[in-house]
């Protein structure tokens, strides 16, 4: 196939709620630019996008799909993105190198909570779009309503471009007011003849044709002025406002097709070819370092790699957008993430699993290489005289966590690797090991998100694991001044074991005066600061160790080791075995033998000092709070709100947004585990969520007895 200029590329991504067509859509594209000689269905498990066999058993994306078409003397780069939210992170990865967006629309529903999240996250991300309203083939299609619904809930101003004539089962013919021609099909391959626009549709194509010429000329004052002089506007001016209407993401043109006939597929592609911004006027890719990189074929070379995969008998595959320059076989380039060279051995242009060997891709075009050494998602590959790093992809958080194990304990270090194989593939599966938790825990978009990993290993790896309710990172602190003084003896012939140690705590908080003085149980002590230590504590809050020993009572050098018992105990809290935090521990008095007196007699010593203390403390279990944003059709909300206040939640706020709801609350992390099925189930799917982590706050009376009562003390002295 010909190299092609960024001149002669558009890169365009498929979105739209579950079910909307965009595989079928994107087999039309492909059969249209004889990409491949017969269309594949979905029924039928042959189209380029879906073809894995997980897609195949679930018919419907589970993955993004690259895939290219050619039309008119142009490349069109598409990427087909999965519609459920489960599997964002591939929306996510195709908006950073696609310049704009088609969105399509299921005829028989219109704006549904599927649009209302991509739109959203192409609003996030400054993407432009193209509406589609597809499936007008089906029984109960109706486009007005579609059309009604999109201009209500919408951000971006819709616009007609094309309308059916006759919607539903013998759907073959619409109306085009840019080109103010009725197109009809002769037969599902997407033969057409033009028409000129019957008398019964004049009015309406000429009513929709001014609303069309109107929205262009808001876009260019030399169009405007063009419009009020004419009264009207060529086609030429028309796209050419629309193209900046588009860019802007002001305005959002709206065809009409139906992907599985190939009706509307080749108009759609000459809009697209025609307005779409392309390479060298969608925005510049950001650096770094504050600098902008254009489109330049000329200027040293910068590809930014998107998505990573695996195939078994090749490897790791990845895929890339050329931004700067030209990538060609046999070239070296600079990973700036690792600083190691990579050799591009070979290049394809790809049509999901179909690879065309290239020798170059030039700036703007979209491609894949295999077998980098190091190189994965979000790395940049740049010239050794020029290196840049593009800002990567931002992820969205996980809202989904459970704990993982193979069945076969024997099993355990190949789910190791295969767990990190998935994480290169999927930048929004995160996988530790948690050494406070003691459980390797898996985070991802939803459950069903992590069932069709668990399924994967199942069926291509023969591995079975298991989710379980993970524990949750609880924090224990205290709320008063306590004392405890623990005297450490031990006599077992020869050399013995002595140290004791006083310790007053207390909590610790941001601006806490220096300690002079503690009042406890009717105790007067007074704190002479000879030595202060302060820590930032890795699992969040502070220690800070003060020596106040006067007299000599314990030896300097046994200071360290009664901070390392006190920090063991932190490490394992006295209440739960959780990690401790927000502490001040005075030392302030002791014993020592000149003979028997160790370093593990100190560490012991004060191990047991602060147990007993911290336990007198007023002490506090605290657990995480996350911030949980639930976006759900109005008539939801009463369902979703009171499942939420039986989950501990504070309700923080509501807001409508064009017959959607949008609810904020603060939830405990404990009351939130399997909540994105529990949601799906009172909104039949029709709701989605977002979750962060905000804060730790004290567990209430009765939650913490529970858990008092649950935790087995297994404190080995």
């Amino acid at each position: 196939m010909k190299n092609y200029s960024a001149r002669e590329i558009k890169n365009i991504v498929l979105v739209g709620a579950p079910g909307t067509g965009k595989t079928t859509l994107a087999e039309a594209m492909a059969y249209e630019g004889k990409v491949i000689d017969r269309r594949g269905s979905i029924e039928n498990n042959n189209t380029l996008s879906d073809n894995t066999d997980i897609e195949h058993e679930y018919k419907r994306s589970i993955y993004s799909t690259i895939l290219f078409t050619e039309f008119m003397d142009r490349k069109l780069n598409i990427i087909d993105c999965p519609g459920s939210d489960d599997f964002c992170g591939s929306l996510f990865s195709a908006f950073k190198v696609g310049d704009v967006g088609i969105m399509l629309f299921n005829a028989q529903i219109g704006w549904e909570v599927g649009s209302e999240i991509q739109s959203r996250y192409a609003r996030i991300l400054n993407k432009p779009l193209i509406g589609v309203i597809n499936q007008l083939d089906a029984d109960k299609a109706n486009f007005e309503a579609a059309y009604e619904s999109i201009k209500a809930a919408s951000q971006v101003k819709p616009v007609i471009v094309q309308y059916p004539v006759n919607q539903g089962a013998g759907f073959n013919a619409f109306i085009d007011v840019l080109m103010m021609k009725m197109y009809r099909f002769k037969d599902e391959n997407g033969t057409r003849e033009e028409l000129p626009i019957p008398a019964e549709e004049e009015e309406r194509a000429k009513a929709l044709n001014q609303e069309l010429v109107e929205m262009a000329a808001e876009h260019d004052d030399a169009l405007m002025e063009l419009y009020f002089e004419k009264g009207t506007l060529s086609q030429d001016d028309i796209r050419a406002g629309l193209k900046i209407g588009v860019s802007r993401r002001e305005v959002m043109p709206i065809f009409c097709t139906s992907g599985k006939r190939d009706i509307g597929t080749k108009r759609l592609m000459e809009f697209i070819i025609n307005v779409a911004p392309g390479p060298l006027s969608a925005p510049k890719f950001p650096a770094t370092d504050g600098t902008e990189i254009a489109a330049d074929a000329d200027a040293p070379t910068v590809a930014f790699v998107f998505k990573s995969q695996l195939e078994q008998h090749i490897g790791e595959i990845s895929y890339m957008r050329v931004v700067r320059g030209k990538v060609t076989e046999g070239m070296e380039l600079v990973n700036s993430r690792t600083g190691n060279k990579e050799k591009i051995s070979q290049l394809f242009a790809v049509a999901g699993k179909n690879r065309i060997k290239v020798t170059e891709l030039s700036a703007g075009d979209i491609g894949c290489t295999v077998k980098l050494k190091g190189t994965r998602t979000n790395d940049t590959l740049a010239a050794a005289n020029a290196p840049v790093t593009i800002e990567p992809i931002v992820f969205p958080e996980p809202r989904y966590r459970a704990a993982v194990k193979a069945k076969e304990q024997k099993e355990e270090e190949r789910l190791g690797k295969l767990l990190n194989d998935a994480k290169y593939e999927d930048p929004t599966i995160l996988v530790a090991y948690s050494k406070e938790l003691k459980q390797t825990i898996i985070q991802g978009q939803g459950e069903h998100h992590l069932n069709i990993l668990k399924a994967r290993l199942a069926n291509e790896n023969k591995l079975d694991i298991e989710y379980f309710a993970p524990k949750i990172p609880y924090r224990e602190t205290i709320t008063k001044v306590a004392q405890a003084d623990y005297r450490h003896k031990k006599q077992s012939g020869g050399a013995g074991q002595f140290g004791e140690v006083h310790m007053v705590i207390e909590p610790y908080y941001e601006g806490i005066p220096e300690p002079t003085k503690y009042k406890v149980n009717g105790k007067d002590i007074t704190v002479n600061v000879k030595g202060k230590e302060e820590y930032d504590l890795e699992w969040g809050g502070k220690l800070q160790f003060y020596n106040s020993i006067v007299g000599g009572a314990i030896d300097a050098r046994f200071m360290p080791a009664i901070l390392k018992g006190v920090m063991e105990k932190m490490d394992e809290g006295p209440l739960t075995g959780s990690y401790a935090r927000d502490i001040r521990v005075v030392i302030y008095d002791g014993k020592m033998h000149p003979v028997d007196s160790n370093e593990i007699s100190f560490k012991l010593a004060a191990r047991n000092a602060f147990k007993e203390a911290f336990r007198n403390a007023g002490p506090k279990i605290m657990e995480p709070i996350y911030n949980v944003e639930v976006l759900t059709p109005s008539e939801y909300m009463g369902a979703v709100m009171s499942d939420l206040q039986n989950r501990r939640a504070m309700i923080m706020g509501m807001e409508s947004d064009k017959g959607f709801d949008r609810l904020n609350a603060r939830v405990p992390l404990a009351e939130l585990y399997r909540y994105s099925t529990t949601l799906s189930s009172l909104t039949s799917g029709a709701a989605t969520y977002s979750m962060q982590f905000a804060s730790y706050e004290q567990v209430p009376a009765d939650v913490q007895d529970k858990l008092l009562k649950a935790y087995t003390d297994t404190d080995e002295e």
